[in-house]
């Protein structure tokens, strides 16, 4: 999540039990996950298990439980509860608002929003887009030029990301939007999560079926083809030119690599390598499987001959 000005991070954090180790007169971007920082970025670790991810990421401030002794070079904000304070960062740099306010919208004249279409603040429709009925589009959403969504389509709905905090769980504040490239299609009754800090994104180009959800913060290619039912969890990339048929499930943080077809039905839940067909659950090779397949069809044939003797 981007600040829309950079600030100092004495301003930030003036209001929490904290204490800078560093320079407190630097100024921070923003605010983002692990994942997905940048030089300039806050983000925060809570387990020491994550020290060193946190410590060696591009972040340039971390707020942390515990002081450190080896800390590369970032500044830290020592505070009891990091994730505590990384929510309160959140919530007050980008505050909830309601779809009812439609401050700072940028819709190009040749849009076509049909009626019942709910669009949120400062968000941004390019030329020759065709929004159906019934369309919910959350507020910092940037949708390009030529795009079409479908009815009751939903762009921009919470991250379903949780913390687990004793025997509840914590509902992370999502501060992060969509990006719909141009010349993408939306199918009828899609799900499009907003990243928790940072965008997903929608590559160029894409088509997507009905009813398909695409999780937090997942990054999809240019010109790929999703299928009715397809389910991407949070957080996982696919290349340009992937193909996933219908009902094709991906697990969180996976990546997908370039022209890689995923056939029917298929669990994907680990990384698969580009130009390749997969099918099954776990995906494997196509070829693989269907030789697997025909081994298993051949042995129980053999074994029911063997039975009839």
């Amino acid at each position: 999540m981007d600040f829309q000005e950079s600030i100092k991070l004495s301003d930030i954090f003036r209001p929490f039990e904290c204490v800078i180790v560093g320079d407190d007169s630097a100024f921070a971007n923003g605010i983002n996950e692990i994942h997905r920082v940048r030089e300039g970025d806050i983000t925060f670790v809570d387990h020491e298990k994550y020290y060193k991810k946190a410590l060696s990421s591009d972040a340039s401030f971390i707020i942390i439980d515990q002081k450190v002794d080896q800390n590369f070079g970032k500044t830290l904000i020592v505070c009891e509860n990091p994730f505590d304070v990384y929510e309160q960062i959140v919530k007050t740099l980008r505050p909830f608002i309601s779809v009812a306010n439609t401050e700072n919208q940028i819709i190009d004249p040749s849009a076509i929003i049909e009626p019942n279409v709910q669009i949120g603040a400062n968000v941004s429709i390019g030329k020759n887009c065709y929004i159906q009925s019934n369309v919910y589009i959350a507020s910092y959403t940037i949708i390009g030029d030529n795009v079409i969504i479908q009815s009751n389509s939903s762009i921009g709905t919470d991250a379903f990301y949780f913390k687990k905090k004793a025997e509840i769980y914590q509902k992370w504040t999502s501060g992060g939007s969509v990006i719909i490239e141009d010349n993408v299609d939306i199918g009828a009754g899609c799900t499009i999560n907003k990243g928790v800090s940072s965008e997903t994104i929608i590559g160029k180009g894409t088509k997507i079926d009905c009813q398909v959800h695409v999780g937090h913060g997942v990054i999809i290619g240019e010109n790929c083809l999703l299928a009715a039912q397809v389910g991407i969890a949070g957080k996982s990339r696919l290349g340009d030119n992937v193909v996933l048929y219908g009902q094709v499930g991906v697990a969180q943080n996976i990546q997908i690599g370039e022209n890689t077809v995923v056939l029917a039905k298929s669990g994907v839940s680990k990384n698969l390598d580009a130009n390749k067909v997969y099918f099954g659950y776990p995906a494997v090779e196509a070829k693989e499987k269907y030789r697997e397949l025909a081994t298993l069809r051949q042995m129980t044939r053999d074994k029911m001959k063997k039975a009839t003797e």
